[in-house]
């Protein structure tokens, strides 16, 4: 038997079909994970970042409702979504800060199991923003646990639920997605 789509599935279809104006009732059920998510990447920002969490999930938001009809079928397919617009975001935030400064800090980070490493001020960030879209592009499981462990930062046991496999397999398709990174990304910087 199928399981009964829940809340967010069932706003995310009225989306799909052109009501906008769920977006009111959408929100409330996921602003604060979506802000804690938020605060995870920008806890590595200078405390001088002119971003903050709210204002990373309010253009998050911003950019949704830009989208006449969000084609996500349910709740896994809007968070990945959220985290790669969040993603985008920050990317073009550290294009925007890389070209005012024409180069900035090119000190290499090493790559961790935990992806501490992820510094969206940095521009490595724009590397492994190339390197997740050629993943992707690989092999599209592997892009959305990486997007759900290190963006979103759900535990292997949510990212197995989400996903409907196993931790084991979450663990098992993380470990290689890393090295395959790690390799792209020690490779030198993607073409962009």
């Amino acid at each position: 038997m199928a399981e009964e789509p829940g809340e967010i599935t069932i706003l995310l279809r009225k989306w799909g079909e052109g009501n906008t104006q769920v977006v009111d009732q959408l929100a409330p059920l996921v602003y604060d994970h979506l802000r804690k998510v938020a605060a995870g990447y920008l806890n590595r920002e200078r405390s001088d970042a002119t971003l903050q969490a709210t204002g990373l999930v309010n253009e998050l938001f911003i950019r949704l409702l830009r989208e006449r009809k969000l084609d996500l079928e349910n709740r896994v397919h809007f968070y990945v979504f959220a985290a790669r617009t969040m993603r985008r975001i920050l990317v073009d935030a550290a294009r925007a800060r890389i070209a005012s400064k024409r180069g900035g800090d090119n000190t290499p980070i090493p790559l961790s199991p935990e992806l501490a490493w992820v510094d969206p001020r940095q521009p490595e960030f724009l590397d492994l923003d190339r390197a997740l879209d050629s993943l992707a592009t690989d092999n599209a499981l592997k892009a959305k646990i990486v997007e759900l462990r290190i963006f979103l930062g759900c535990t292997a046991d949510e990212t197995g639920d989400l996903l409907g496999i196993s931790k084991s397999t979450v663990d098992r398709e993380m470990r290689y997605s890393l090295a395959w990174l790690y390799d792209r990304l020690q490779a030198g910087p993607a073409p962009a």
